[in-house]
């Protein structure tokens, strides 16, 4: 069953941030939850603390958006609201991106990266013009895809963004 949704948090960031990572739009276990990527089986902030080194933050709001400032890495989402049935990405219909010029500003970014295919699609067509630059692929962290993260790849790929840190 669809339902119109309108993002609920602003964007994680300061003027510190290097690097900003958009999933598509939070899932319905993550707006429950509070924050972003707060499936309970979503592997996000798992893969950030072993790529950084750093123990996984706690549940906490504070805990993550700390965690995330310290590394001076953004978040959000490139969606600002839509139709959606579930947390199925590929159900998004009527898409109204987020502006991402404003957060560009006002932060030190340097590169843009999107978890799955369908957010790195949607950046890519809907905001890429309007941000400057092109989002870069990272695979999607979400349950729906444990065969992927079970690969060496699925770490190397997600490694370019110490790249840019």
């Amino acid at each position: 069953m669809f339902s119109q949704v309108t993002h609920p948090w602003p964007p994680v960031c300061d003027g510190h941030s290097r690097i900003l990572i958009l999933g598509t739009f939070p899932s319905p276990k993550s707006r429950e939850a509070g924050f972003y990527y707060g499936h309970p089986q979503n592997v996000f902030w798992r893969t950030l603390a072993e790529l950084l080194d750093e123990p996984v933050p706690d549940r906490s709001r504070a805990s993550m958006d700390a965690f995330l400032l310290r590394n001076r890495i953004a978040l959000w989402d490139v969606i600002q609201s839509c139709e959606i049935d579930g947390a199925s990405d590929m159900s998004i219909r009527n898409p109204k991106p987020n502006r991402f010029r404003p957060l560009i500003d006002r932060t030190d970014i340097a590169a843009i990266f999107t978890t799955g295919k369908k957010a790195t699609g949607l950046f890519n067509r809907l905001c890429a013009e309007e941000a400057g630059m092109e989002a870069i692929y990272l695979p999607s962290t979400s349950p729906a895809n444990r065969a992927l993260q079970a690969k060496p790849s699925f770490m190397e790929q997600w490694a370019h963004i110490l790249l840019y840190l």
